[in-house]
């Protein structure tokens, strides 16, 4: 806590907002083995009872892009998270970030995902970008009521904070923000500026059981070296998000300028490093969620399977066959024959 003459003013704490008490999963955390994680060995050496608590899955699963790689062509958008579901154990929703979703869509997705799938649930824009922390309750408490309904697939719950906010004029709303968070929840944050890469930030969110995000925005150069920075473990899970270099993105105009399709930027060895933290942190903290951008190779699902396999899991991905029938008709049975 700052304290001294320079210290901002302290101002009286309002009530975290009321969840429903008839919610008996925010009392407990569910430790259910992952759909995928069963196949021993790997690049990494590392075992099956390593991995049960290790939850890989991509940014996000509405991607036209996958079209006739993932998806089968023809598949609609409503069928979309339940073939993907086939094939991961989780997903980190980015719709969230841009509105709170409606309880009928948070019912929805636990109806279609089987049992062990979690969902990373990013905090709504509104809060963390355009109010910066600051009298947040009320937008609050509307996600929370929605995504609370996930039940014991809500894994945990991202605060990604703009690369414009700063301790200079932002770190008193941060601490206010972090001791006002209800408790039940997994929360994690990500800073996307290294000046909050100080011990007292860190204590803060050791303090309170938030996790700090080990994200990955290195550019292709120094892709080597992201697993080695500063990555605090502060909580009994870690977040990991693999993003790569966002600068290269969007054109100037804020266009987006790649199709994720395939493999475009090979980062073999920032996935075996990455592997390696991984397989620590299971050890050390317990679960893990991995989350994987397009961004990152050129095509998330591509290096999920790829992370997977070095550490002794295994992440089927669709045939081509059922991707793209030889009658042109369009998708095969969604569960098999």
């Amino acid at each position: 806590m700052l304290s001294g003459p320079c210290a901002p003013a302290t101002k009286k704490r309002t009530r975290p907002p009321r969840l429903n008490p008839n919610l008996e999963w925010h009392r407990r955390v569910a430790r259910i083995p992952v759909a995928h994680a069963g196949v021993a060995g790997g690049l990494c050496g590392v075992t099956a009872t390593n991995t049960a608590n290790i939850h890989i899955g991509t940014c996000a699963w509405t991607y036209d892009d996958w079209r006739g790689v993932f998806y089968p062509e023809h598949l609609p958008a409503t069928e979309r998270l339940a073939f993907y579901a086939r094939s991961f154990s989780a997903v980190e929703v980015d719709s969230t970030f841009y509105h709170s979703p409606t309880p009928h869509a948070c019912r929805h997705w636990v109806e279609v995902t089987p049992p062990g799938f979690r969902f990373t649930c990013k905090v709504p824009r509104e809060i963390t970008h355009e109010r910066k922390l600051r009298e947040v309750d009320e937008p609050l408490a509307i996600f929370l009521r929605a995504v609370e309904l996930l039940g014991e697939k809500l894994g945990c719950l991202l605060v990604q904070l703009p690369p414009w906010f700063h301790p200079k004029h932002d770190e008193h709303a941060l601490r206010e923000f972090i001791h006002g968070l209800p408790a039940g929840f997994r929360w994690a944050v990500e800073f996307r500026d290294t000046e909050w890469h100080l011990p007292r930030i860190m204590h803060l969110l050791e303090s309170r059981r938030v996790a700090w995000v080990w994200n990955d925005l290195s550019p292709l150069e120094h892709a080597g070296e992201a697993a080695f920075g500063f990555l605090p473990a502060t909580s009994g899970f870690a977040l990991v998000r693999l993003m790569g270099d966002i600068a290269t993105k969007y054109d100037a105009n804020g266009q987006r300028v790649h199709h994720y399709r395939k493999l475009q930027w090979p980062r073999a060895q920032s996935l075996d490093n990455w592997a390696v933290k991984i397989r620590q942190s299971a050890a050390e903290v317990g679960e893990v969620f991995v989350s994987v951008s397009n961004h990152f190779e050129g095509y998330a699902p591509h290096t999920a399977r790829e992370l997977a396999l070095r550490l002794g899991m295994e992440i089927r991905l669709p045939e081509d066959a059922e991707v793209q029938p030889r009658d042109g008709r369009g998708q095969l049975s969604l569960w098999g024959e």
